[in-house]
């Protein structure tokens, strides 16, 4: 008894314990993702430019201090400041302070290192003016491919330190060297889990990253490794030890677990007390010897008054016995029943639960005791019982009775009959649930439709009549087909000629320019002036990759289909309509918000196809509102049914409701004369369709069409289960 209950003690303070670990890391990777990106953006402000570029004593740094100061203020960051190539702080936000970073050489730190290399830095160490603890980002500031400095934001973990508030537990932050720089023991800090070598501790000395600190490791006397990966660690708060005595010290056991975050270079570890587990088996050592003791007294008592009480006992026997064999009688009904039957309380959860649905759902009746009744149910039936289960608590329902989609334990799914009733014991409301198998049934009405389709196929085989109907059908659809080839060509040999009108406007400004950049260091190397010239040389191929990006749509939209369906990205698809769209979007003024994890979604099809219903989607939402200033268009993107949907949102004037049902029909337009012939939407129609998907439109509530896009999604990419985040 003492060893199960140390073992069920023990396997709630791991689970306890590894859950406030998993949670303090999502907080303290929460904090430190607020920063990570603010050196990168303060890389780009022309102010730090500047000071780096020119004489960093002038205004320019004066400036530059003023505006980390006050980027500082709104952040709540601890320290910003800026470096140029050597490591010299030439900016910095506390510039007003005894203790300012300005003319401080910082290049032997890492991150500075890392920076100047052209990689974003993360580090942790004790600041060498503040001597305070404090996790450096950094950042490289580049000017035309070259890097001229750093920007590092320095962040104070006080506030994450000070969050944890269990008095059981304690959480301590390492470093890859295993050194403590954030623990809820103030003692704790800057001291090792495990002694570090000589070597290890001279490199951290010469580094300075923790000061004259002595890095000296807890005073761990005993260490169990166990199988889950997890230590029992007796750890004792004197400074020596000698011939086993603790000096007067008392020990302390904790159950010892850690998590690397491998991206950050930390590693997070938890310490919680085994006082509970202790408690908890001493607990039960006492409640054992009290029911001996208690049962040792119920003995003597029985005995001392066995001749007194022997008839009320005979008497009480019979009536035990009729009792015992009502309820055998009643559980033997219950246990041989054909219909499982599972009791549960106000709340819903399980309460009993019989052999039959101990046989129907792969349970025991231990497993899912205290277990939400929605375990045995489909995830889209578990809304229905769940609102009636809560309804019937607040107000009289009738009883529920629905088909449904049982889960086995197995994972597996089998058809069942749900009938939810209500049941009062001891003035509390309960619920009885009676679970039919109706897999026989649905076999049967499946053999009846099998039957059905027999019969039909017999009817089919003898009316040849229709053959040559059948044959005429399939012939006029060939031609369908093709005549909407021609149609999907000339859509897009109208979209082509949008496109190149637009980039012969385009390529006129960059032409021009390339002349006059030709011209100017031709004259600079008359007088004598290589440099000037290669300056304009390299603006003109500059200018050239504009003019390579300018055309590259045409590439893209000459590309020719597949000709059958396969699997495609959905992030291919934005990357493809965006290139062929991206002159135009620039032009009018246009801002496209996607949805993000799309290199994660992908759908059977023809990306080719795909891409040019996109087009035309997007090229209907620019005309839609081309007469607004602020033009936007959002697209959305969800799954169902093994389904993904993409939404297609403008915020244009919308379509009148009553011509919503002519929006696919062929020459229905309502744009101007010239801009199209009405057959853009009625190809995209057909293009959908053909992949087997669905393309629908509707007005928003709040303004503007909504074009929703249904493709099949890639079952073995398994996409459907990828966009449950998004």
């Amino acid at each position: 008894m003492t060893s199960l209950s140390r073992h069920q003690a023990m396997g709630y303070l791991q689970q306890k314990t590894q859950a406030d670990m998993n949670r303090y890391m999502l907080s303290l990777q929460q904090t430190l993702d607020r920063y990570k990106d603010l050196p990168r953006l303060l890389s780009t402000h022309s102010e730090l430019i500047n000071t780096l570029l020119y004489d960093w004593s002038n205004d320019a740094q004066m400036r530059a201090n003023l505006y980390l100061e006050q980027v500082n203020d709104v952040i709540g960051a601890s320290d910003s400041y800026l470096m140029n190539e050597e490591g010299l702080t030439v900016s910095a936000s506390n510039w007003s302070k005894d203790a300012s970073f300005v003319g401080r050489d910082f290049a032997f730190r890492p991150y500075f290192q890392d920076a100047i290399q052209g990689r974003p830095g993360r580090y942790f160490a004790l600041g060498t003016t503040s001597k305070k603890r404090g996790y450096f980002f950094s950042y490289p500031v580049e000017h035309r491919g070259n890097i001229i400095g750093a920007v590092v934001v320095k962040i104070d973990l006080n506030e994450i330190e000070t969050d944890w508030s269990d008095v059981s537990t304690d959480l301590v932050v390492s470093d890859e060297d295993g050194v403590i720089f954030i623990s809820t023991r103030k003692d704790w800090k800057f001291h090792t889990l495990t002694p570090l070598l000589e070597t290890d501790i001279q490199r951290i000395y010469q580094s300075m990253r923790y000061g004259d600190y002595p890095l000296a490791s807890l005073n761990i006397i005993k260490r169990e490794q166990r199988d889950d990966g997890s230590q029992l660690i007796t750890l004792v708060d004197a400074d020596t030890v000698r011939n086993g005595a603790l000096d007067g010290k008392k020990s302390a056991e904790f159950l010892l677990q850690s998590s690397s975050v491998e991206d950050a270079g930390y590693t997070v570890s938890i310490l919680a007390s085994m006082k509970p587990v202790h408690k908890q088996v001493l607990n039960a050592v006492i409640l054992a010897a009290f029911v001996y003791i208690a049962l040792v007294l119920l003995v003597m008592v029985v005995t001392s008054r066995r001749r007194i009480v022997k008839e009320r006992t005979r008497f009480n026997l019979r009536e035990i016995q009729t009792l015992e064999r009502n309820e055998s009688r009643i559980r033997d009904i219950i246990d041989n029943t054909q219909a499982g039957l599972i009791t549960l309380d106000k709340e819903g959860r399980v309460e009993s639960f019989n052999p039959t649905a101990e046989k129907l759902f792969g349970y025991s009746e231990e497993q899912v005791k205290h277990q939400y009744f929605s375990l045995f149910l489909s995830q889209a039936d578990r809304r229905v019982c769940w609102q009636h289960i809560t309804q019937a608590a607040l107000s009289e329902l009738p009883d529920l009775f629905i088909e449904a989609s049982g889960k086995r334990q197995d994972g597996s799914y089998f058809p069942i009959e749900v009938s939810i009733g209500k049941m009062h014991r001891e003035d509390t409301k309960h619920y009885i649930v009676t679970i039919h198998d109706i897999t026989q049934r649905k076999e049967y009405e499946l053999a009846l439709q099998n039957s059905q389709a027999e019969l039909e196929i017999r009817v089919h085989e003898r009316t040849i009549d229709l053959t040559y109907a059948n044959e005429k059908i399939r012939e006029e659809m060939d031609l369908h087909k093709n005549t909407q080839n021609e149609l999907i060509q000339t859509a897009k040999l109208a979209v082509l000629g949008q496109m190149s009108a637009g980039i012969n406007h385009e390529l006129n400004q960059p032409l021009t320019a390339i002349r006059a950049y030709a011209d100017n260091a031709r004259q600079f190397l008359k007088m004598n002036r290589p440099e000037s010239a290669a300056t304009n040389l390299s603006e003109i191929s500059q200018l050239t990759e504009r003019m390579a990006k300018i055309i590259h749509p045409l590439k893209e939209f000459a590309r020719k289909t597949s000709g059958h369906a396969e699997s495609v990205s959905m992030q291919s698809v934005k990357e493809g309509a965006m290139s062929i769209m991206y002159g135009r979007l620039g032009r009018e003024k246009v801002s496209i918000n996607w949805p993000k994890n799309l290199d994660s979604c992908y759908v059977l099809g023809d990306i080719v196809r795909i891409e040019q219903v996109m087009v035309n989607l997007i090229s209907n939402a620019m005309q839609a509102m081309e007469t607004q200033e602020n033009k936007k268009i959002d697209i959305l993107l969800s799954s169902q049914d093994a389904k993904l949907i993409l939404q297609v949102r403008d915020y244009g004037p919308g379509i009148p409701e009553e011509e919503l049902e002519r929006v696919f029909e062929p020459f229905y337009t309502t744009k101007k004369a010239g801009q199209g012939l009405g057959l853009g939407l009625s190809i995209s129609y057909r293009i959908i369709d053909s992949l087997g998907g669905e393309l629908s439109v509707s007005n928003h509530p709040e303004g503007g069409a909504v074009f929703t896009l249904s493709l099949p999604a890639d079952s073995a990419r398994d996409s459907t289960q990828q966009l449950t985040s998004l």
